[in-house]
């Protein structure tokens, strides 16, 4: 019977301390429940949640985990040797391998967080299969800054060719790449703990190449020059004429190797949307080079179009600096808007009013006063006496003197 979506369950951080509790591999987990490990890692990480009868036998699972062990009989004499069912074995599949012409892959390096000390070992996954962590030893602690430099000397490489087949653009893809690195940096605190660092700063990276606030600038509004071969030019033109989220997916599933749940929860789809959307870039690639209907050689073409271009990235304290200069810039912008802030509120506050003001009344017309006339034009007399007075002396006119007799 069918349990209800309802089972309760723990937290997903719950979830993984009860399995590393009993020793338990994820592998060991998903043979149990009989599912794959990478389904168990997704529960573990929240990025999906059982349904069904695989939440009923991953509760049960988790259940007989949290039940207490019963206490070692206080009998010395030796007890019967209990057949114990051996863990049957999970074939461990290898994802398919192919050299790149130019030895370079698109495959990035991804650091693995060891379990002591919260520092990042590089651990190669390009020609590995998915190998469980709890496997390796206790590695030396690493400071903040050698644990982000050893993620960026795996990493940038593979993330600068793979920003570049995302965007046609080679400087676009280095800014991508710092730019994501730089913003890791920041929150260092938060990808240092992070279960698959590399594949945060890559989704970050994604995300500014794939922007489209940059065909504002006015360095983007021009094309740059394609590459020198013709088959790499008619591969990366089919490439950049899909839409982002299709180019997106296709790079990962096919150029970087990731598992459609994974690339389906990078890319923010369900798995049903991640598999149409790849099989709908494929079809248009294939479309357009028939040669590159297969998978294989379709990562292939991918990877050399890649190497074959001479893509360099900055130098890893020369992304912490410029991260911490971006950093001490925004801090100081954000500090003077909010004085600037501050200031306009107290000079509102000093010249607001304190006291209610009654508005003067509009005035009204008095009833029986005759209006005010204005000067009328100057009759005959006025006007003759007018000139008599501008032709006068300016003193007047002369005075009448007596005479002396």
């Amino acid at each position: 019977m069918t349990q209800s979506p309802d089972t309760p369950l723990p937290s997903p951080k719950e979830r993984r301390r009860l399995r590393e509790a009993q020793s338990l591999t994820q592998a060991q987990l998903a043979a149990e429940v009989g599912v794959s490990r990478e389904t168990v890692r997704s529960w573990e990480t929240g990025r999906t949640t059982p349904r069904g009868s695989k939440r009923e036998a991953y509760a049960k699972a988790l259940a007989g985990l949290t039940a207490p062990q019963p206490p070692a009989p206080a009998d010395p004499k030796p007890a019967a040797p209990t057949p114990v069912a051996p863990t049957p074995a999970v074939p461990k599949t290898e994802p398919p391998v192919v050299k790149p012409t130019a030895g370079a892959s698109l495959r990035q390096e991804q650091p693995v967080r060891a379990p002591v000390g919260g520092a990042l070992i590089p651990v190669s996954t390009a020609d590995e299969g998915p190998a469980d962590t709890e496997d390796l030893g206790a590695p030396p602690t690493l400071t903040p800054s050698q644990a982000f430099d050893a993620l960026y000397a795996f990493c940038a490489p593979a993330l600068v060719r793979q920003t570049y087949l995302l965007t046609g653009r080679r400087e676009l893809a280095r800014e991508a790449v710092e730019r994501a690195f730089q913003l890791a940096w920041q929150r260092w605190p938060e990808v240092a703990v992070d279960r698959d660092p590399g594949g945060w700063v890559r989704a970050t990276a994604y995300e500014y190449a794939l922007s489209p606030w940059h065909r504002l600038r006015p360095r983007h509004r021009h094309p740059e020059p394609p590459p020198a071969d013709a088959a790499d030019r008619v591969l990366l033109d089919a490439f950049l004429k899909l839409p982002p989220a299709h180019r997106r997916t296709l790079l990962l599933y096919d150029g970087v190797g990731l598992g459609l749940p994974e690339t389906a929860a990078e890319t923010e789809a369900s798995t049903p949307v991640a598999a149409n959307r790849l099989l709908h870039a494929r079809g248009a690639i294939a479309a357009r080079l028939p040669e590159l209907a297969a998978p294989e050689e379709l990562h292939r073409r991918l990877t050399a179009l890649a190497s074959g271009e001479r893509l360099r990235a900055a130098r890893p304290p020369t992304v912490r600096t410029g991260s911490e200069q971006r950093a001490r810039q925004w801090t100081r912008a954000a500090i003077a808007f909010t004085v600037v802030i501050i200031s306009a509120t107290a000079l509102t506050l000093r010249d607001a009013q304190d006291h209610y003001e009654p508005p003067v009344a509009p005035g009204a017309t008095v009833q029986g006063v005759p209006p005010r006339v204005a000067p009328g034009p100057l009759s005959r007399q006025e006007l003759e006496l007018r000139a008599k007075l501008r032709a006068e002396l300016l003193n007047g006119p002369e005075k009448l003197m007596p005479d002396d007799h």
